[in-house]
């Protein structure tokens, strides 16, 4: 499948974890032929938004995020209103007031618009660009103090919701297994869950939704990747390159590939090193 690019269309925000450095080596093994595109782990959408396909399904299980990705397809001239809004006013005390609103009441009084933009608002001017909740759903990411944070990147949220529009891009905020339900035969999945963790590390899993993906998770994983292979759909799947992931499928070692990522590997923001990490694909290569 051949499409035009618009190099404009990229993440709008950042992501932990995210695919750009992969993308090199994702291109080099996707499927011949693609009827439809799904990528239910969206996250900052670095895959779908560099691949341009038509026919495209994105879902995630942060509410927030898929939020914003509707209001960048839905109303993005509002969306870059409020961002300058934000743009004007930020620093260190209008960053805890904005965030703020998910613990005094005020996110459940703004519309769709609002909650999109600060999303966004948070995500580039919070500590790493992390998106981290506690236990009551809040986000808890420190300030970033950064100098000049790109809080208003509008000729990129242009080009994304133009591109949303174009190619009509379905969005669900949801379990992914919902997302998947009306695979056929010749779509392409690409799945980006969160990795099993490569130590015991309490930093390996970055805790941007409440639900927990343990190993019990990545079995049940393993399940769906088996049931849309017997339905006939490609998949591929990214994770870490840990024993769990190579066990759950040693079916599939002759279509595994191994790639190095460079990732935060622990607490300490210089702990930066490459990493081995796993491409599984349940078509030939």
């Amino acid at each position: 499948m051949t499409t035009r690019k618009n190099p404009l269309v990229k993440p709008f925000v950042k992501w932990a974890g995210g695919k750009r450095q992969l993308l090199p080596e994702i291109n080099q093994y996707l499927p011949k032929t693609i009827k439809r595109y799904f990528e239910p782990f969206v996250g900052g959408g670095a895959v779908f938004l560099n691949m341009q396909f038509p026919n495209t399904t994105i879902n995630d299980f942060n509410g927030e995020l898929t939020n914003a990705y509707a209001v960048v397809k839905d109303n993005v001239d509002e969306l870059i209103t409020i961002l300058m809004q934000h743009q004007n006013s930020n620093s260190s005390e209008y960053y805890y007031q904005v965030r703020s609103w998910d613990r005094d009441g005020q996110l459940s009084q703004k519309t769709n618009i609002e909650r999109a933009a600060r999303f966004i608002y948070l995500n580039k001017t919070g500590f790493n660009g992390l998106f981290r909740v506690n236990s009551q759903g809040q986000i808890n990411v420190p300030y970033g103090r950064y100098k000049n944070p790109a809080i208003v990147n509008e000729e990129v949220l242009r080009a994304v919701s133009v591109y949303l529009n174009k190619s009509n891009v379905k969005i669900y905020n949801g379990d992914y297994e919902d997302a998947l339900k009306q695979c056929k035969p010749g779509d392409f999945v690409y799945l980006d869950p969160p990795y099993a963790p490569i130590s015991d590390d309490k930093q390996s899993f970055v805790g941007y939704t409440l639900n927990g993906f343990g190993s019990n998770e990545q079995e049940r994983l393993k399940t769906i990747f088996d049931d849309l292979s017997a339905k006939g759909v490609n998949v591929m799947l990214s994770n870490s390159s840990v024993p769990l992931i190579h066990e759950l499928y040693k079916d599939y070692m002759d279509t595994t590939v191994i790639v190095k990522a460079k990732r935060n590997i622990n607490s300490n923001g210089n702990g930066r090193e490459k990493v081995d990490e796993v491409l599984i694909m349940n078509y030939k290569i």
